[in-house]
């Protein structure tokens, strides 16, 4: 068994995230137009937990701090439009498919950490 360190995990996880958000597009199987409508919420959300946590490491109460953070940069980010940077179409339901990526994220967060 190869042993990481928790920075390198992170970094795996964000780069997971990443592809994900990157591959949504060439998806055309079924419930395609939800896939196509809210994975890459969900991946980029999971990638913006891991994000975090490289930054949060070591901090008291880091997991619940770190989805903390990450939610309200992804649900200000969808809220106001991409920063003003960027053209975000807004959708309510996108707020929930940004919880769910955080959710993945500090779920699968704690359960390696366990390990």
């Amino acid at each position: 068994m190869v042993k990481t360190t928790p920075k390198a995990r992170n970094v795996f996880f964000v780069l997971l995230g990443v592809a994900a958000l990157v591959l949504t597009r060439h998806y055309s199987g079924p419930f395609v137009e939800i896939i196509h409508s809210y994975s890459g919420n969900v991946s980029a959300s999971f990638a913006v937990y891991f994000v975090v946590r490289i930054l949060t490491s070591g901090w008291r109460y880091g997991r619940l701090v770190t989805a903390g953070i990450a939610l309200l940069v992804v649900e200000l980010f969808e809220v106001t439009n991409g920063f003003g940077v960027m053209t975000n179409v807004y959708d309510s339901v996108d707020l929930v498919a940004n919880a769910v990526g955080v959710v993945l994220a500090l779920v699968l967060d704690a359960l390696v950490g366990l390990r």
